[in-house]
């Protein structure tokens, strides 16, 4: 190992190493097809939403809570007459979405391949503990990890308790993501080095208003083949 700035260099995984909100996005639109004829110009998308929020602090985060979130908005939009065969499509439809094989991002591998000789790689993520280790086995890059961290919310008090797990010091420890809420501001806020990979699609809940106040305390790459040489160049 060599003489590096970092002691430990986490990465988020849903949507920063693998494909993942346009999987829930394809079951929106099937659910909006599915109610449209219950249903009159009612914006079942943000009703969705809202109760996809209002559920987080019983099913937490993860398809399984998004499913059961699903099914829950079919019923009370159409007061109880959606018949059963259609509560069995949504079913259908959020099993259909975890079978879907991981597809993992451009540049990923070859990104984790050129870091994993030269630093201590960890897996950050949230949502439901079954899901996301079958889709890190499934995606083909466990190898690449020393550590891996599936948690249920990811704030700073979740943050400061890895880094204090692992006795690593904020200061020497840095996260790659594609969420500001989740993955940037919080290791921000506990004096830890962050950077932004943008992807095309992020669910709504993780979007940040106002984030100007936070600039210049976090990077921004373009994608995530630039890891190595922004690292490089930190060195």
């Amino acid at each position: 190992m060599q003489d590096v700035p970092f002691q430990l260099i986490a990465f988020d995984a849903d949507d920063t190493l693998w494909v993942n909100e346009p999987l829930y996005r394809g079951a929106e639109d099937h659910l909006v097809d599915l109610l449209s004829p219950y249903l009159n110009g009612t914006d079942i998308r943000a009703r969705l939403y809202d109760r996809e929020v209002h559920n987080l602090n019983i099913f937490g985060y993860g398809a399984k809570a998004f499913i059961l979130s699903m099914i829950e908005t079919a019923v009370e939009l159409t007061k109880g007459s959606i018949s059963g065969g259609d509560v069995q499509r949504i079913v259908d439809s959020g099993k259909e979405m975890l079978a879907q094989p991981i597809k993992v991002l451009p540049g990923v591998e070859e990104t984790l391949r050129a870091l994993s000789g030269q630093f201590r790689l960890m897996v950050i993520t949230k949502g439901d503990l079954f899901d996301q280790e079958s889709k890190l086995a499934r995606s083909g890059l466990a190898g690449y990890f020393s550590h891996v961290e599936i948690v249920s919310e990811k704030n700073e008090a979740t943050y400061s308790a890895i880094l204090g797990r692992y006795k690593v010091d904020p200061d020497r420890f840095i996260m790659f993501g594609n969420s500001l809420r989740s993955d940037i501001l919080p290791i921000v806020n506990i004096g830890g080095h962050a950077a932004h990979i943008p992807c095309d699609t992020t669910w709504q809940h993780e979007h940040v208003d106002d984030v100007d106040a936070a600039r210049g305390g976090y990077h921004e790459l373009r994608h995530i083949g630039a890891v190595p040489e922004f690292l490089a160049r930190w060195k």
